[in-house]
Formats: structure tokens, sequence, C-alpha cells
């Protein structure tokens, strides 16, 4: 079993809803870093939703402020987030435009 380190990163994420990592019917990633950085000159806030195999959409993070120029770490020191088959993450926020997004994960392949 290989293990494959990579990063995501999504460019000024705003109102739509984005998928960070789609897992597929056999894959299983373990998130070890999510960094959401806020571009403007105001707070926004951020959602990180997980959907579920069965289309079940859960919050990681609701609503979650994070201050002008500023960074959000919602995975680091140790922590992990585990994707199962047929997984999704995604992230949104309340602004246009507004936040860069990166994942770090490690893939089972």
């Amino acid at each position: 079993m290989a293990v494959n380190l990579r990063n995501k990163v999504l460019k000024d994420v705003g109102t739509v809803p984005q998928t960070i990592l789609t897992t597929g019917p056999t894959d299983k990633i373990t998130v070890i870093g999510l960094s959401v950085t806020n571009l403007i000159q105001s707070f926004v806030y951020v959602d990180v939703l997980i959907k579920d195999d069965s289309s079940v959409t859960g919050f990681y993070l609701k609503e979650t402020l994070v201050a002008a120029n500023t960074s959000l770490r919602a995975v680091n020191q140790g922590e992990k987030l585990v994707l199962a088959p047929n997984n999704e993450l995604i992230v949104v926020s309340n602004t246009d435009d507004s936040v860069d997004v990166i994942c770090s994960f490690a893939e089972i392949v």
C-alpha cells in the first residue's frame, strides 16, 4: 500500500460552495492540514462541510469567523480528518471571492 502526499489549492472561494476533495469508490484520504485565508479587509464567515457516501452533508465548521487578512487553521497540530470512499470536502464563504484554501492530504493507494 502506497501513500501519496499532496496539496490542493482553491483560489478566491466565495458564496458558491467549492469542493476541495472528492474520494472515489475505493479511495481513502486523510486530511493532515486545512488552511483558509481571508483575502479581504473585513471579516468573513466560513463553512467547511463533509458529504458522505449517502449524500448526507454535515458541518465540520459552521460560520467560523476569519478576521481580515488572517488565516484559520481548520486541521492542524496532529489532528486528522478522514474521508472515506465517496466523500466530499466542501468550503464556502459568506462573501464573494474572499478566501483561499490550501488542503494537505495523504492519499492511500
